[in-house]
């Protein structure tokens, strides 16, 4: 077992596009953990091996691979960038001990940036930023350091200053050091020392004062050093650097090109030097699910093994895969205790996952990240642990699904479709399925249209069956607005026994009660035995419907008269006239349409607020208020469902991807006039 304080366990952070996965590919080449030096471009990174990830050029699942570097074991997670797969993002973050994280230095820092730096923050995250892409055209890291500087919330402090930029990017002044160090030939990350350019001078000086400064101000024997010699020296500023980035105090900044491996030594070794250990940050905190009482999970291999279930893998060959960080201890042998679900599970080997590959190890201590195979009740959010010393760890809430679509199967496979996005729910705890009792139809909701099609397209290839997406039926249902009288008469004769039923009804609304019946028939004109088919029969007309074939809702109904016939009179002739009575009635009651109203609160930036506001105006919305707060403005409004059914595509739009909502079932609410005949033709049509 390696010793803990030797052990990192860091997600690779960053918005779609900003190099992640490049980087991450010359972290493993340079490190000796690949042979090749794989491109996302060319589909043959060793991180984006999922076909549908190949196709898109995006990172669509958590991936993860482990090297070492001087001694040192490095356990990587590479996270989604795409706002469609951001719940994966939230997933690593809450698992790792630190973040790299990327920002380009062409694009520099975007809207989506900054929600990589809240969840950053929101999480109190230890991390280094990576300005990536140095290589390229318009590549500008200083402005991209002060982007970082006056719009995150982050004190970021260069410790690599960039020897060169776009394609005269050839090396990096480690500031900590004070020492210059330039890119060798041939792609394979190494570099050789040499003397900091002239013409460097005066910046060096200017950064290695202020990354000083960063630092001193941390602590109050280093800024009394510092202010009494006027500098730090090389120890006092790796100790009090790595220090102030534990305490999320400073955020150390440095440079790189993934795709031709420029500047990825020193980040390996500055990931060595001041990322922390699993030691070095505050234990994890449980409960035993005995007696409530807190729990800490210290990280050290002799304490009481507890793991965490993060990620879920459907894997039609080798079954479901189980993934998860240990927080404490060692797991060796062939079972662990599930605490959630109070049950011992055996497990065959145990693996870490290398990209595409996986290789068997014998035991997992603190900070690594592991896997097993076809466990029967383990699932994602889940604590491993032993039978003697059950913890519970807290689990994160996955995002809201934001977009629905009626699903189906395209060749009528149902059966294995529904069993196919049964393991899906598994592996992606931001995608739901419901099944709408009114209309019929299952649905399908995720984070993004996006989102349902990469779904889609990995049931069809790992399961073989198509799935269509549909926007679903709106569930309207029709109700009366007065009180009106009708008669239900059936009468059939035609040779031998006839039908004959009569009844009188009287229908009232009652809103938010569905449906109450009331007997008040007096001295039998209508049998006892004939008058629950009446009310069956009023049902039965209500489900179907009498406007445009939707159920109709908070209906009394009184049952007064009527008359029978000895001979003729039946359960079904009553039924019958119990349904004729009500759909003559609802007309003169004044029946209308129903439609569901949704609770929607909307984030956004300051600057998009008037823009939602007149889109919710032009889709019959209604804000009910706003609010502000530290990422911007919430605006909450109730919104006929009808109106939004793509919502989460025309908000990306409005605010370029910096929007965020959820969205509940509020009630029902009366269909304008106009918008109601047009719904009744349609369905006329139908």
């Amino acid at each position: 077992m390696q010793d803990t304080t030797m052990v990192r366990n860091i997600a690779i952070l960053g918005h779609g596009n900003s190099g992640k996965t490049s980087l991450v590919e010359a972290m493993l080449y340079t490190a000796g953990k690949i042979n090749r030096l794989g491109k996302v471009d060319d589909g043959n990174a060793s991180m984006d091996f999922d076909d549908e990830e190949v196709n898109r050029n995006i990172s669509i699942s958590a991936s993860f691979s482990n090297y070492s570097w001087k001694k040192t074991d490095v356990y990587l997670i590479d996270t989604p960038g795409e706002d469609s797969f951001f719940n994966e993002t939230i997933t690593a973050a809450n698992v790792c001990d630190s973040a790299v994280f990327t920002i380009g230095a062409v694009l520099g820092v975007k809207g989506q940036t900054k929600k990589f730096a809240d969840l950053i923050d929101e999480h109190s995250i230890p991390s280094m930023i990576v300005i990536t892409k140095m290589d390229r055209e318009r590549a500008d890291f200083f402005k991209t350091f002060d982007q970082i500087k006056q719009n995150l919330p982050v004190n970021p402090a260069i410790i690599h200053l960039p020897i060169g930029n776009e394609e005269n990017f050839n090396g990096i002044v480690d500031l900590v050091s004070n020492k210059a160090f330039v890119f060798e030939d041939g792609a394979k990350g190494s570099v050789k020392e040499t003397e900091i350019p002239s013409d460097m001078a005066d910046d060096v000086a200017v950064y290695r004062e202020s990354l000083m400064e960063s630092i001193a101000e941390t602590d109050e024997d280093l800024i009394e050093k510092f202010l009494e010699e006027g500098e730090l020296g090389e120890e006092d500023l790796k100790i009090g650097l790595k220090k102030a980035i534990v305490d999320g105090e400073v955020t150390p900044v440095c440079v790189s090109s993934g795709t031709l491996n420029k500047g990825t030594t020193p980040i390996l070794d500055a990931i060595n030097s001041y990322m922390p250990a699993p030691s070095d940050v505050t234990p994890r905190s449980g409960i035993n699910p005995n007696n409530d009482e807190a729990i800490e999970c210290l990280p050290d291999s002799e304490a009481s093994f507890a793991g965490f279930v993060f990620k879920t893998m459907a894997d039609p060959y080798a079954g479901r895969l189980t993934i998860f960080r240990v927080f404490s201890g060692t797991l060796s042998g062939e079972s662990f205790y599930n605490a959630n679900k109070k049950t011992n599970e055996r497990f065959g080997n145990l693996f870490l996952i290398e990209g595409k590959e996986q290789r068997q190890v014998d035991s997992a201590g603190p900070g690594m990240i592991v896997a097993v195979a076809k466990l029967k009740e383990t699932t994602t959010g889940d604590t491993l642990c032993k039978s003697d010393a059950p913890v519970v760890l807290e689990a994160p809430d996955p995002l809201s699904p934001v977009i629905t679509y009626a699903v189906s199967a395209k060749k009528g496979d149902e059966e294995k479709l529904f069993s196919s996005l049964n393991r899906m729910l598994a592996e992606d705890l931001s995608l739901k399925m419901s099944r709408e009792q009114q209309t019929g139809e299952t649905l399908v909701s995720g984070m993004s249209q996006v989102h349902l099609e990469v779904v889609g397209n990995i049931i069809k290839r790992k399961f073989g069956v198509e799935m269509e997406l549909s926007l679903p039926k709106i569930p309207y249902m029709e109700t009366i607005r007065g009180t009106a009288k009708a008669q239900g008469r059936h009468k059939k004769q035609s040779g031998g026994r006839g039908q004959f039923g009569d009844c009188w009804i009287e229908i009232s609304p009652i809103p938010g009660e569905n449906f109450e019946f009331v007997d008040k028939i007096v001295g039998g004109v209508i049998p006892q035995q004939y008058r629950p088919a009446v009310e069956k029969g009023i049902q039965e007309a209500m489900e179907r419907g009498v406007l445009a074939g939707y159920p109709v809702t908070d209906v009394k109904v009184v049952l007064f008269d009527g008359s029978y016939h000895a001979v003729d009179s039946s359960e079904m002739a009553f039924k019958i006239a119990g349904s004729l009575a009500f759909k003559q009635a609802a007309p003169d009651a004044g029946i209308v349409l129903l439609e569901p109203i949704m609770d929607m609160v909307i984030t956004v930036n300051k600057d998009s607020v008037g823009d939602i506001m007149g889109d919710l105006n032009s889709r019959r919305g209604r804000v009910m208020g706003m609010d502000s707060v530290p990422k911007g403005e919430v605006v909450t409004a109730q919104v006929p469902m009808a109106e939004i059914q793509t919502y989460a595509n025309d908000l990306t739009s409005m605010t370029g991807g910096l929007g965020m909502f959820t969205i509940g079932f509020s009630h029902y609410e009366e269909v304008p006039a106009q918008i109601t005949e047009k719904i009744v033709a349609e369905r006329s049509k139908e």
